[in-house]
């Protein structure tokens, strides 16, 4: 999808959500590793692009406020999330929606469950996460994380 982006855009800001959250069942990674997949992941990406972590405020009526002071000036905001799309929306920003991608399969949701069960994960993510995850323990760390036994 951000090869799409890229063709209507001069260069793409990534934010990475919840980046103060990690070694939790829905949010494995810490920001540090979920920047380092990014990159590895996007080195080809013809477009100048950053990576940001952006730590939740749970202040809805701010945080878009929060997002602008923690990120290069943008015009443009790419979401699907519903309260993303209605808050920036609210500030005065152009949203635009991007296709979801075979959404049942390619979502973190179904990564980490086949992850727990012991089924092929690593064709739903570029070789270059399935390598980190691998050096860093990922599925290991999830198993102990979700009180599930090492196969």
């Amino acid at each position: 999808m951000l090869e799409l982006i890229a063709q209507e855009v001069d260069e793409i800001i990534i934010g990475i959500g919840s980046a103060q959250t990690s070694h939790e069942p829905d949010d494995l990674f810490t920001a540090g590793e979920r920047v380092l997949m990014m990159t590895e992941a996007l080195e080809d990406l013809d477009v100048k692009h950053y990576i940001i972590p952006i730590e939740d405020i749970r202040r809805n009526s701010v945080w878009v406020s929060h997002v602008i002071s923690m990120t290069p000036p943008f015009k443009v905001v790419y979401s699907n999330n519903p309260l993303v799309i209605q808050l920036f929306e609210e500030a005065g920003f152009e949203v635009r929606q991007s296709p979801l991608y075979q959404r049942e399969q390619y979502s973190g949701t179904e990564i980490r469950r086949r992850m727990l069960s012991g089924e092929e994960w690593q064709s739903l993510v570029p070789p270059s996460t399935a390598d980190i995850i691998k050096d860093i323990g990922g599925v290991e760390r999830l198993k102990k994380i979700s009180g599930k036994d090492s196969i």
